[in-house]
């Protein structure tokens, strides 16, 4: 059997990140060969990866990029298991790379984005990637989602991100020309519609953007409201009618971006906001789009018996 130094145990760890006696057991099968041993360690993370994939990932980041050149950002959340591991340099690192990743390559969907070659020239994909940070790790690891913006000129690409990571916003807005889009005036109104969509919620731009459906269903509620409440029961058909539009123009205010009541100035909306500015400036000055994500929005978080797991872990 080979001599194992402490030197090569060390040698093997920092090339793998593996833990220091999954180090020297694959050294020691390998027979001292790192080459062989960073096989072994390899085969075992994927498989031990493989074990974590059904596990639940409702902690994470969410994270935005904005190219240098400002032409392209992105939106993404990445999920793992625990806050611990969320806020750890290795997770961090990963979902920025993800994040690049995205802005260069522009996949259409998450699964394309697993299957895309990173461009770091070592031909793994950015699924190897995952699955090699999982075996390192040991949580599972998810790319929940992710917006890709590719500026559309005169206008500016901005970005916000709130309590390190938990919620994020990109947002695109355009301008009449490229000398205000450039100015240090637009960037600060953009960055302030940023914060503002980041506190506000909304989830639509326009009120023609809210689905007919949707806008159906608020009128059903609405309606059903107002023919229970009492000081209502003799009111004629009409009446009700300009209750339930009412109470459409409210669920219009807190939707949609436009309508809503702006966070530095409660008086105006943004609508009112964006007017003001394009008389300023000379131009027209609109939304053209934006994307908000709170992180773990929807996922059930773990509950764990963590003695459990750990015992479960030893059995292995």
């Amino acid at each position: 059997m080979a001599e194992i130094s402490a030197s090569a145990v060390k040698n093997l760890r920092e090339k793998t990140g593996a833990g220091m006696m999954e180090c020297k057991k694959a050294l020691v099968e390998a027979e001292g060969n790192e080459e062989k041993a960073v096989e072994l360690l390899r085969k075992r993370g994927l498989a031990a990866a493989k074990k974590r994939e059904g596990r639940t990932a409702a902690e994470g980041v969410v994270a935005a990029l904005l190219t240098n050149s400002g032409a392209t950002g992105v939106l993404v959340e990445v999920n793992c298991e625990t806050d611990f591991v969320a806020r750890g340099e290795d997770f961090q690192s990963l979902v920025d790379t993800i994040a690049r990743e995205i802005a260069s390559g522009n996949p259409a969907s998450v699964d394309e984005l697993r299957d895309q070659k990173i461009s770091d020239g070592s031909g793994r994909s950015v699924g190897d990637l995952l699955t090699e940070t999982i075996a390192r790790i040991g949580e599972n690891i998810t790319v929940r989602r992710f917006d890709r913006f590719d500026k559309e000129s005169p206008g500016l690409l901005g970005s916000y991100i709130h309590m390190g990571g938990k919620i994020g916003v990109l947002v695109e807005v355009s301008a009449g020309s490229e000398a205000v889009a450039s100015s240090p005036a637009f960037a600060e109104l953009v960055k302030d519609v940023s914060m503002h969509i980041a506190a506000a919620e909304p989830k639509f731009v326009h009120k023609n953007e809210v689905p007919e459906e949707l806008l159906d269903k608020e009128r059903e509620i609405a309606r059903a409201q107002a023919m229970q409440d009492p000081k209502n029961a003799n009111k004629p058909p009409q009446v009700i009618d300009k209750i339930v539009e009412g109470r459409l123009s409210k669920y219009y205010a807190e939707a949609c971006l436009l309508e809503q009541p702006f966070i530095r100035d409660q008086a105006i909306s943004i609508n009112d906001l964006f007017s003001g500015k394009s008389k300023e400036h000379g131009c027209d000055i609109n939304v053209r789009r934006f994307a908000r994500y709170k992180m773990g929005e929807g996922l059930e978080k773990r509950a764990d018996d963590f003695a459990r797991e750990v015992e479960a872990a030893l059995k292995e």
